[in-house]
């Protein structure tokens, strides 16, 4: 653990009491992040202490691959710390890094604040989104390998794989069972319950004072879109691509048009609401609790000091436990969503069908899924 020393004056996250400071404050902490900090005090002698640990600082520029640490920059976000490494050298601003050209000393802003002597470079660093996801990667296969173990030995597990069992059980027979199918749904169980435990526990995880936002970032949800557009395209049967690309029993001039609107839902539609959903509604939440802890700052005159930290502490928690609903929510929705999807792409038109008492077919969940398509 460390920390860093900032003038109070230099320090663009001192005391935050104004509308407009506490939009900046809540759209920078939202951000990922090249350090890992705690908190952050002024002491005795008006310097402004960070507490964290420091990440790794992985970059490509123009002279190849570059690493130092990010406490190099001393928490400055507005370009203003120069860091010379290998013969170049380095600024941060609004959390990129950028390269500044040779000879430049200082970055060179234009009215709009936009870097005019220096440029992104492509960034590998180890951010705090990247420790949240290895963290938590760590973790589901530490607790997962115990699970597996302990089925190898006893019927019943013990321990922390009793608080799994039951939620393994419900994503597979409420989740992957229905919506893929008795045929298919074991082959999809395991990514299922991977998105499932990784998007819930880095929800909780972001509503500790650590602040890891990781669900909130649009890369994380964009890639596990992905890996869900990329599984159902890849075992899309016969059936699902002569649905999407020839649409049997409508007139052959339509089937064009409907060819196009099914190929843009399944390649742009249903990934797009998957990663938005889940970012809109984690983004929305870590925002109003953030908002609602700044009343007691920004009221504290109008309510006085006890008024507006009470106030805040009451709406704080009562958001809280609707964040920690919302949490679950967001991997239930994410989850059934894939699953929905897989099963759409799997399912088989052409098999023998159940039969009621009276000999009519009983249409089993191939076929509710085959309407969707």
């Amino acid at each position: 653990m460390a920390g860093n020393t900032t003038e109070i004056g230099e320090d663009k996250e001192g005391q935050v009491d104004t509308k407009e400071k506490v939009d900046a404050y809540i759209s920078h902490h939202l951000k990922d992040s090249h350090d890992f900090s705690l908190f952050s005090y002024t002491n005795d002698a008006g310097e402004r202490k960070h507490v964290g640990f420091p990440l790794p600082v992985i970059i490509w520029t123009s002279n190849g691959l570059v690493t130092f640490m990010s406490s190099e920059f001393h928490h400055n976000d507005n370009g203003e710390v120069i860091v010379e490494k290998d013969g170049l050298k380095f600024a941060k601003i609004h959390s990129k890094i950028y390269e500044l050209e040779a000879g430049a000393e200082a970055v060179s802003f234009d009215e709009e604040h936009h870097a005019t002597n220096a440029h992104k470079v492509l960034d590998f660093s180890i951010t705090k989104s990247v420790v949240g996801i290895l963290l938590i990667g760590l973790l589901m296969f530490i607790w997962f390998a115990g699970l597996a173990r302990q089925y190898k030995t006893k019927q019943v597990p013990t321990g922390f794989g009793r608080v799994l069992e039951p939620l393994v059980l419900y994503v597979r027979d409420e989740i992957a069972r229905p919506n893929i199918g008795e045929k298919h749904y074991r082959k999809f169980t395991g990514y299922l319950l991977t998105v499932f435990f990784f998007i819930w526990i880095l929800n909780l995880l972001g509503l500790t004072p650590f602040g890891f936002y990781v669900t909130g970032q649009l890369a994380v949800t964009a890639c596990l879109a992905i890996f869900t557009l990329i599984i159902y395209t890849a075992n899309g049967n016969k059936d699902y691509w002569m649905h999407m690309l020839w649409m049997p029993g409508v007139p052959v001039l339509i089937r064009p048009v409907l060819a196009i609107i099914e190929i843009a839902g399944a390649f742009l539609i249903k990934p797009f609401s998957l990663l938005v959903r889940l970012f809109a509604n984690i983004t929305a939440g870590h925002t109003v609790v953030m908002a609602l802890i700044a009343i007691m700052f920004v009221m504290k005159d109008s309510l006085g000091v006890v008024g507006a930290t009470g106030l805040s502490f009451l709406l704080s928690v009562l958001i809280m436990l609707i964040e920690f609903l919302v949490a679950f929510l967001q991997a239930y929705i994410f989850t059934m969503l894939s699953a929905l999807f897989i099963g759409m792409a799997v399912a088989e038109h052409d098999h023998d069908h159940a039969h009621d008492e009276h000999g009519h077919e009983v249409p089993d969940a191939e076929d509710v899924r085959g309407d969707f398509i």
